[in-house]
């Protein structure tokens, strides 16, 4: 079976997302509730208890509120550096099959060659994956204030990205809900990506190697799903790229799923 890429739900509520082999079995986060992140691996024909592991890009709720009704009836590890670990075990309560990485080394699950490294975004330890796989290569950038150097270099040569696109600066300067100083730290170097910054990010990071790429975290209130993606398609356009296919996750469903 080749390898399968499916993002069950993405958005300021909750993020997760489902990644297989032939040999093994991984959610990305698990931000959704437990029992939203069960209904929708039963819509891919998967169970939880199926799961070889549960990777983790940083402690915030939206990415870990699923963990404790996961993990409660289940033994299934959970990889995280030892920032995120504490965090959880303090949060959470509850013993957990922790398999503690170190930021920035290499390690593996099942046939799955896993490279992490920082990220900035206000968390504890945040970071970034390159999932390599017997098919090709997954980047994961879900939570972060700006793409730098580093971190493009981290996630070139993907074959898919999945990369957060969560506000429209517009939108988000007239938006009247959000206090002057939160506006701030979501625009902050350590706070969230704007469609600009990501449409950039991906036209850097196209090279022939990139064939699909999945928009997340998206903002309910200051951002919509045709201003990410177009804000992205006209920024390709004008680069002259036409061969990466763009996809927007959202929160209410899972992604169609890509093929490796």
């Amino acid at each position: 079976m080749p390898t399968r890429f499916t993002v069950l739900g993405s958005g300021s509520g909750g993020n997760a997302s489902f990644l297989e082999t032939n040999q093994t079995r991984i959610l990305i986060d698990a931000g959704l509730s437990g029992r939203q992140i069960r209904l929708r691996l039963a819509q891919l024909g998967r169970a939880p208890e199926t799961l070889d592991g549960i990777l983790l890009t940083h402690e915030h709720s939206d990415h870990t509120q699923g963990i404790k009704a996961l993990c409660k009836k289940n033994d299934i590890p959970v990889y995280c550096n030892r920032l995120t670990a504490d965090e959880l075990r303090f949060r959470l309560k509850i013993d957990l099959n922790i398999r503690q990485f170190v930021t920035g080394e290499e390690f593996e699950i099942g046939d799955m060659q896993i490279e992490n490294f920082p990220v900035p975004h206000d968390a504890q330890d945040p970071v970034g994956f390159h999932i390599k796989t017997p098919d090709g290569a997954i980047g994961i950038l879900t939570d972060l204030g700006q793409t730098t150097r580093l971190v493009l270099e981290r996630i070139r040569g993907v074959n898919t990205l999945l990369i957060e696109s969560n506000y429209d600066l517009n939108r988000l300067q007239d938006d009247n809900k959000r206090p002057w100083a939160t506006k701030q730290r979501i625009m902050s170097r350590h706070g969230h990506l704007s469609n600009r910054d990501t449409a950039e990010a991906i036209e850097n990071l196209a090279n022939g190697r990139l064939e699909n790429v999945v928009l997340c975290h998206l903002s309910s209130d200051c951002n919509t799903p045709e201003i990410a993606k177009n804000s992205v398609i006209e920024k390709l356009q004008k680069a002259g790229i036409d061969n990466i296919d763009i996809t927007v996750s959202n929160q209410g469903e899972p992604t169609e799923t890509i093929i490796l």
